[in-house]
This record gives C-alpha cells, structure tokens and sequence, in this order.
C-alpha cells in the first residue's frame, strides 16, 4: 500500500506570522539548531536558526501563529529545555521571504 505524501497546507498571507526568538543558557554545542531545524520542517515553518558569537542562538521563523507556539513549546518543553536559561520572543511583521528553514553560519 502506497502512502500519499500529504504536503501541509501553507497559511494565507494574512494569517502569516513572523517570530524572533534569542535563547540563552548552554545552548551551544548540544545539537540545537539540527534539533530547531528539524523541528521548524516539521511543522512546515520557514526562516533560519544560527550560533551567536555571544553564545546565544537565534530563532527567526514565520508561519501560521498555531504552528510557531507550537514549534516554541517542543523547544522549551523537550530535551533542549533542560538547557535554556532565558528565551526571549518577540512577535513582529512577516515578510514573507523564506522558502524553508534552515541553519544559517555566523563568519
């Protein structure tokens, strides 16, 4: 028996939304941006996450509000919980320019 390879439905651009998230804490070195990105595809989310210099990872993706606060809680309620001392979320103006997600490398 063959599976169909249901795609999700993307949100109308205007139930788009784009949120900017910082996480502190060990949050470097643990496998968070494969673990953020894997999860982001999952939930058909799109923007990037990267490494900061400072220590802090950065989160910027857009979707529908559902799907993001879903994406949120995985992070902070999973295995990645354990190592986040401070997430900061700010919810701001779509633009939707991204095609998928990805992890993108600081230079």
């Amino acid at each position: 028996m063959r599976r169909s390879s249901k795609k999700k439905p993307e949100p109308s651009p205007a139930a788009l939304c784009r949120a900017h998230i910082y996480y502190e804490g060990r949050v470097q070195g643990i496998g968070f941006r494969y673990t953020a990105e894997r999860l982001a595809l999952e939930r058909g989310l799109q923007g990037w996450v990267k490494n900061l210099q400072d220590g802090r990872v950065e989160v910027v993706c857009e979707g529908s509000k559902d799907r993001i606060e879903v994406f949120l809680r995985e992070i902070a309620g999973g295995d990645l919980g354990a190592y986040i001392r401070k997430a900061t979320c700010s919810w701001e103006p779509p633009t939707g320019g991204f095609r998928d997600f990805c992890i993108e490398y600081c230079l």
